[in-house]
């Protein structure tokens, strides 16, 4: 009896400290979002298609407004072309994983903060692992960039990756920018590198 009491202890306190553990969003989480298919999608697959290209044609038709969620971002010419969509008064915003942007040396974050991007640290997750470019959300022209693409030489040349770019539904377009902008509420605004966060121990 005394061995099955033990045992049973043991079983309640296992159970008590897993519900602790888990946190209450993996307990009940969010339904999902049901949008209809409409519009274009245009689909590609590197190293054999250049993503890079795609992307900086869909900046380059943006009139309003580009917002982006990154988790590597070291590729310069889609800085280039954010920064000049910038300068054309198109209004663009950057949210960043924290500890993926780091290095001067290698990512554009240093580049897009002297242009005057506001550029967003977000480091309230393990790794904020999205790759997302939403374009002029409000419009008719609403366009939406997802896939494993990160932004970068090495998903354009090297990387086996693929790329989304969702035309023509407003509605997408709409639940991916209440996405981002939930996402900019948790981050934190930096002026420079030296602003981001503290590494995370692992």
């Amino acid at each position: 009896m005394t061995g099955g009491r033990g045992t049973g202890w043991r079983g309640l306190l296992a159970g008590l400290a897993l519900s602790i553990a888990v946190p209450a969003a993996a307990l009940s989480p969010e339904p999902s979002h049901q949008v209809a298919a409409r519009g274009t999608i245009e689909v590609v697959f590197s190293p054999w298609a250049d993503g890079e290209a795609a992307l900086l044609k869909a900046i380059d038709d943006a009139r309003e407004l580009i917002l982006v969620q990154a988790y590597l971002f070291t590729s310069k010419p889609l800085a280039r072309g954010l920064v000049a969509a910038h300068r054309r008064g198109v209004r663009v915003e950057v949210i960043v994983d924290a500890e993926s942007n780091r290095q001067a040396s290698s990512g554009v974050v240093p580049e897009l903060l002297a242009a005057g991007i506001p550029v967003y640290a977000d480091d309230q997750h393990n790794i904020a692992h999205n790759k997302v470019m939403i374009f002029d959300p409000a419009s008719s022209r609403a366009a939406v960039a997802t896939g494993s693409y990160n932004f970068t030489r090495s998903a354009r040349v090297r990387n086996a990756e693929n790329l989304l770019i969702l035309r023509g539904n407003p509605p997408l377009a709409r639940a991916y920018h209440a996405n981002w902008r939930r996402h900019r509420a948790e981050a934190r605004r930096i002026a420079s590198l030296a602003d981001l966060p503290g590494r995370k121990r692992k």
